[in-house]
């Protein structure tokens, strides 16, 4: 009999054929040990990304919440809120002029793939990866310098949930109030000496006369370091898995960078790291001929209806010639990442300077150890093997 848990390790590992058998014979699917809705065609869950008056996110949208998140974050509001809490998030953003960025952030990769030259082997994750998104994030944001890898450690801990007990364990629960204590912390600091951060303009921004409150600025913060670290360093990894796993679409990168958005695309399509997020119902829904019943949480799979045939021909290939309209990479509805124009830069400038000294790569192990998280699917290390002939001549 068919099973579906999204907090199975075999679910983290693989959840590709699971996720065929749940379109093309479950596509409304109660699990059991999940206790909720499963729906993984591309048009039921980009319809129910849009559709927020019945599918709410105000009770969380992670699958397994963080204690007290709900209904102060972008990700756990639905409008009129949301778009309130959007506004002054965006305002925000605008005056930091993030296109300012992208020369530090070059220099950032610069720095981190030069430390690659040479080497025979290396973790993508630790060696490259993280270095980069930490640093990254700390300059956006305006962390103080000395606590990088505390705060990497602490934010991958908070994304995680325990495979057993289907919820946060202690060490994730001890992750995030260190998040907040640290993040209260420097809120602090930056309202007694405001910069040109964007801590310092979520803690001042205003439209209008309305300002985020104590805990919309806390939750926002803590949320944003989360998400940045995670879903940047995440996603990063799952496009260095397919470039290493697909030779052919690596050496075109290499060999014209104007490929790498189609790559990145496609990536978000074939193996985002952000697989699955959660509603609750406002109102009793029949589809495909099962009925839902208000107040029953269900499960947005992303990661399923990005490779649904029904939307995507050969939806299993890599293919750096399908620029995907309308993939569900960043999300959909009111709730698309607010943060994937930054993103897609960040990726760009870090691959471009990663390909420069490292322009072949291959995986040294094929079985991957991967992040325990129902939400984000991420390997927690990718060691890869250097053709040295191809690191000699990019030298």
């Amino acid at each position: 009999m068919f099973s579906f848990d999204p907090y199975s390790p075999v679910v983290d590992a693989d959840p590709f054929p699971l996720y065929k058998t749940l379109r093309d014979e479950h596509p409304v699917y109660w699990s059991g040990p999940a206790q909720m809705w499963i729906l993984s065609r591309y048009l039921d869950v980009a319809g129910a990304g849009s559709n927020w008056q019945v599918f709410s996110s105000a009770k969380g949208n992670l699958m397994t919440e963080l204690p007290n998140r709900a209904g102060a974050t972008l990700g756990t509001t639905d409008p009129p809120r949301h778009d309130r809490l959007r506004g002054l998030v965006q305002h925000a953003f605008m005056k930091r002029n993030l296109e300012a960025l992208a020369e530090p952030m070059r220099e950032i990769a610069r720095d981190a793939a030069e430390a690659l030259r040479g080497r025979d082997q290396f973790d993508f994750i630790s060696d490259f990866s993280s270095k980069f998104t930490v640093r990254v994030l700390f300059a956006a944001l305006g962390l103080p310098m000395g606590d990088e890898q505390t705060v990497r450690d602490k934010a991958v801990l908070m994304v995680q949930s325990d495979p057993v007990t289907r919820a946060k364990g202690p060490e994730h629960l001890a992750a995030y109030a260190w998040m907040q204590d640290y993040a209260s912390s420097v809120i602090a600091q930056r309202r007694a000496e405001p910069k040109n951060d964007l801590i310092s303009h979520f803690s001042m921004a205003e439209i209008d006369g309305d300002r985020l409150d104590e805990r919309e600025v806390l939750l926002t913060t803590t949320t944003l370091i989360m998400a940045g670290i995670e879903s940047l360093g995440g996603f990063m990894s799952m496009l260095a898995l397919n470039l290493a796993d697909f030779a052919d679409a690596r050496r075109a990168v290499v060999a014209d960078p104007a490929l790498l958005p189609d790559a990145v695309e496609e990536s978000l399509r074939y193996n985002t790291s952000a697989q699955r997020f959660k509603r609750c119902l406002q109102g009793d829904l029949t589809l495909h001929g099962v009925t839902m019943k208000a107040g029953d949480f269900v499960c947005l799979a992303y990661g399923s209806a990005n490779r649904d045939e029904r939307q995507f021909p050969n939806p299993d290939v890599y293919d750096l010639k399908r620029k995907p309209k309308g993939h569900l990479g960043f999300g959909g509805g009111v709730h698309a990442c607010l943060g994937s124009a930054i993103a897609r830069m960040a990726i760009k400038i870090a691959f471009d300077e990663f390909h420069k000294v490292v322009p072949d790569y291959t995986r040294t192990e094929q079985l991957l150890n991967w992040m325990p998280s129902s939400t984000f699917r991420s390997p927690l290390r990718l060691a890869f093997a250097v053709e040295q002939a191809a690191a000699r001549s990019a030298a």
